[in-house]
C-alpha cells in the first residue's frame, strides 16, 4: 500500500480544496469521494428518480457509469460520458447525495473503486467516512471542520461566483440539514476516527490549514513536499498527434463475407460438438465492424470462441514470440487475422496496425492481461486496450471466457459472455497520459471481471 491520507469532515469545511492542494504539494493523487457520491445523486435526479426511493435508486445503479478523468491537470467527474463536475455542486444535488450515499448498495457500488486506487498509489482521499470505513488503516487521518456559519458563507460565495441564485439562508439551511443527515444515518455516519487529528479551520487561512496538514503528513510518514521542478509532468505516453479516430461504417466485400459466415457456421457446429459451448449476451455483439472486443485470456482457442459470435471478421493482437514458431502455425494465425505486438514496449507499429484493421471494417480483439490465466481469475491488465480505445473512439465490448480448470477437454462446458458495449463517449480523454489511461483501463477490466464467474 502507498501512503494514504484520509481527510474527513462535514460539508463545506473545504476538504476538496485543501485535499487538492496538499496532494499537489506532495505529488500525491487526489481522490474526491464526495464527488463520486454526488455523481450518483446527479444521475438519480436526472433520471427523474426520487433520491429517497431506495429501491428505485438501487435499480438505477445498473445504468450508471461513474469515473474520474484528468483534463489539463484538473480532475473531472464523468457520468455516462458527461462531465458533471459543476452540475454536482448545487444544493439540490447536495441534499440528494446525503440521501443516496446512506444506501449501502450505493456505497458498495463505489467502495471497490476507492480501495483499488488507494492500494496502488500515494493518495489523499476526502469524504465523510474515509478514516473510519474506506481507509481505516491510513497512515494519516485528519478531521477538518469549521462552524456551520463559516461553511455556509464559503459555499454561498462559491455558488454566487458561478451564477447560482441560492440565498445565504438556503445554503445555511442546507449545511445544517446535511450535518444532521450525515451524523444520524445508519450506514457509515459522519464521525471523527479515534486516531484522527482535528483541524478547525473557522479562523484559519487556507494556507495555514495546508501547512498544518502537510506537517502532520511529514511527521507521520516521513514524506517531503516535492520541489516544483521535480514534480511529475503529465506527458502523453506516445505521440498520437497525427492519428485520427477510426471512421466506422466501411463495408467488407460481400462475397468474402458470405464465405466467411458460411465457414463460421461450419466451425461453430464443430465446436459445439467438441465442447458444451454456450453464448450469453449475444445481443451485445454489434452486427457491423470496427469494434474492439476486450477479453480475459484462458487459452489459444479464445480468438475462435469470440469470432464465432461475430458476423464481421476479427483481427487479433498476439504476442510477438508466437511469430517465431513453426512456419505452418505462423501462416495459420496470420490467415486468421493475427498480427504481432511487442508487449510492454509501446509497440507503435502494432498500434498503427490496429487502426488499419479497424478502419478497414474489421473488428479488433485484445486480451488486456497480455498472458493466459491458468486459474481463470482476471489479472490486472495492461493499458494498451485503453490507449487504442481512447484514440480510436470505437465501442469496446467486454468479453468473459469461462470454464473450469486449466485446460479444455472434450465436451467441457464453456460459457462465453458478452457485456454491454462501452460507448466512445465513455472512452474520451484529452491526452493519453498515465493517469487517464489507468482509469480507463480500470473501466474495461472491471467490465470484463463482471462477466467472469
Amino acid at each position: 500500500m502507498g501512503i494514504n491520507v484520509a481527510l474527513d469532515g462535514p460539508s463545506g469545511a473545504g476538504k476538496s480544496t485543501i485535499a487538492k492542494k496538499v496532494a499537489a504539494k506532495f505529488g500525491f493523487i487526489y481522490v474526491d469521494t464526495g464527488a463520486l457520491y454526488r455523481s450518483v445523486a446527479y444521475y438519480t435526479v436526472s433520471q427523474g428518480t426520487d433520491p429517497g426511493d431506495t429501491d428505485k435508486v438501487i435499480a438505477g445503479l445498473a445504468g450508471c457509469r461513474v469515473g474520474l478523468e484528468y483534463r489539463e491537470g484538473t480532475q473531472c467527474v464523468i457520468v455516462n460520458g458527461e462531465d458533471v463536475s459543476d452540475k454536482i455542486r448545487t444544493p439540490e444535488i447536495s441534499m440528494a447525495a446525503s440521501k443516496t450515499s446512506a444506501i449501502p448498495q450505493v456505497r458498495s457500488f463505489l467502495f471497490d473503486l476507492q480501495k483499488d486506487i488507494a492500494a496502488k498509489n500515494d493518495i489523499i482521499m476526502d469524504g465523510r467516512d474515509i478514516g473510519t470505513v474506506v481507509l481505516p488503516e491510513a497512515q494519516v487521518k485528519v478531521f477538518l471542520t469549521a462552524s456551520a456559519e463559516e461553511r455556509a458563507n464559503r459555499r454561498f460565495k462559491e455558488l454566487r461566483e458561478k451564477g447560482d441564485p441560492s440565498t445565504y439562508e438556503e445554503v445555511l439551511a442546507d449545511i445544517n440539514q446535511r450535518d444532521y443527515n450525515d451524523t444520524h444515518r445508519e450506514t457509515a455516519p459522519l464521525r471523527k476516527a479515534e486516531d484522527a487529528v482535528e483541524v478547525d479551520s473557522t479562523s484559519m487561512s487556507p494556507a495555514d490549514v495546508i501547512e498544518t496538514i502537510a506537517a502532520l503528513i511529514t511527521e507521520r510518514t516521513g514524506a517531503q513536499p516535492v520541489k516544483k521542478k521535480a514534480a511529475r509532468e503529465r506527458k502523453p505516453l506516445l505521440d498520437f498527434s497525427g492519428v485520427e479516430p477510426v471512421k466506422r461504417g466501411k463495408k467488407l466485400n460481400p462475397i468474402r463475407m458470405f464465405f466467411y459466415n458460411l465457414l463460421r457456421y461450419i466451425v461453430l457446429g464443430g465446436f459445439k460438438i467438441a465442447y458444451n459451448l454456450k453464448y450469453e449476451g449475444k445481443e451485445n455483439v454489434p452486427k457491423d465492424g470496427s469494434n474492439i472486443f476486450a477479453s480475459n485470456h484462458r487459452g489459444y482457442v479464445d480468438p475462435v470462441f469470440i469470432s464465432l459470435a461475430c458476423r464481421v471478421p476479427n483481427t487479433f493482437m498476439a504476442k510477438e514470440e508466437l511469430f517465431h514458431g513453426k512456419k505452418f502455425f505462423v501462416w495459420i494465425i496470420k490467415k486468421f487475422g493475427a498480427f504481432p505486438v511487442e508487449r510492454g514496449k509501446g509497440d507503435m507499429q502494432a498500434i498503427n496496425t490496429s487502426f488499419e484493421k479497424l478502419n478497414s471494417g474489421r473488428n479488433l480483439v485484445i486480451f488486456p492481461e497480455g498472458t493466459r490465466s491458468h486459474d481463470g481469475k482476471v489479472g490486472r491488465g495492461k493499458t494498451g486496450v485503453a490507449l487504442i480505445a481512447a484514440v480510436a473512439q470505437c465501442p469496446v465490448i467486454p468479453v468473459g471466457i469461462n470454464y473450469e480448470g486449466e485446460k479444455l477437454k472434450f465436451r467441457k462446458k464453456v460459457v462465453i459472455r458478452f457485456g454491454k458495449p462501452i460507448s466512445p463517449e465513455q472512452l474520451k480523454i484529452t491526452t493519453p497520459g498515465a493517469k487517464e489511461l489507468k482509469l480507463l483501463r480500470s473501466t474495461v477490466m472491471d467490465s470484463i471481471t463482471e462477466l467472469v464467474h
